[in-house]
């Protein structure tokens, strides 16, 4: 098969772009340039092509399944400006596709969008499926519905809007950041501990959007989220316990806030997102607890 994927050289796009590569398929990414991408591909390499070559290059005709996963990181302070970048950077890929696929003038077989689990709102107590209103209203909250309106304008098939939990991986992305203090010897529960905390391991992600291409039955939104949900104290506990690490150092709610910002509440607050979904349709999590998903992490970072 053919996959397009925006976001290629992300923590995200790189790991499935390598598994469709392993696997046989042919790959092209789209970038902003034809720059050297920040991480390598190893074995079979896929193509790269820059978004102002998309309509007029022949490499992009037939495309089996277009992946969207381009962004800016909200792992940074909120500010007005870093909000305009978030926003654009996750909206203005979609119109650029649009632009490509109207030009084809037929439909894609398979369009599969990044979105947040961050719509659904924040409870200590609520658990999210797909059939949960996105009732979110914070910054991310309004990300998301702009994100999937933007997916939703794309002329395809078949549309899966995957509202992505935290991903787990060492290679990038939040769980290094979470996992310094431990390794500092200072880890300990951020705010009241309290806070729900979903969450995905990189390589269950990448299944799952390749089981989103076999399964032609699939459509709409879909969780990316563990079926476990783990507080933050038992995420740190869980942290504490693999790394043989003390858990004993409380970060208070006030010192955050005046750390991080608005972007704080990324940490204070949670939620508890069910794969209701995947699960019905029958895809296997191999990583469905957390402390078993920590030592896959541990373990691969030994020997990489």
């Amino acid at each position: 098969m053919k996959m397009l994927i925006t976001g290629g050289t992300g923590l995200v796009g790189h790991a499935l772009a390598e598994w469709w590569l392993n696997e046989g398929h042919e790959v092209v990414i789209i970038t902003r340039s034809h720059s050297a991408p920040r991480r390598s591909f190893q074995g079979k390499q896929p193509s790269f092509l820059r978004w102002a070559d998309l309509k007029k290059s022949t490499s992009c005709q037939n495309i089996d399944v277009a992946v969207n996963l381009a962004g800016e990181t909200i792992n940074q302070r909120w500010t007005e400006s870093a909000k305009n970048r978030i926003v654009a950077s996750r909206i203005m890929p979609a119109r650029r596709l649009n632009e490509w696929v109207q030009s084809l003038g037929t439909p894609l077989p398979l369009f599969i969008s990044a979105s947040g689990s961050s719509v659904y709102g924040s409870s200590l107590t609520g658990v999210f499926d797909e059939t949960s209103p996105p009732d979110g209203d914070d910054f991310l909250a309004d990300v998301v519905r702009q994100w999937e309106a933007s997916a939703d304008s794309i002329p395809a098939k078949r549309t899966v809007k995957l509202r992505i939990a935290p991903v787990l991986s060492t290679d990038d992305g939040a769980y290094p950041k979470m996992l310094l203090p431990f390794k500092l010897g200072v880890g300990g529960s951020i705010g009241s501990g309290k806070q729900p905390f979903s969450w995905i391991h990189i390589d269950d992600l990448v299944q799952l959007i390749d089981f989103v291409v076999k399964d032609s039955s699939l459509s709409g939104v879909v969780n990316a989220s563990a079926p476990e949900s783990v507080t933050n104290e038992e995420f740190g506990r869980a942290i504490a316990n693999v790394y043989n690490r003390p858990y004993w150092l409380p970060l208070p709610a006030w010192s955050l806030r005046l750390l991080l910002g608005e972007m704080s509440s990324l940490l204070l607050e949670g939620q508890r997102v069910y794969p209701s979904k995947a699960l019905e349709h029958g895809f296997t999590f191999q990583y469905g607890s957390v402390e078993r998903a920590l030592r896959a992490l541990r373990q691969s970072a030994l020997y990489s």
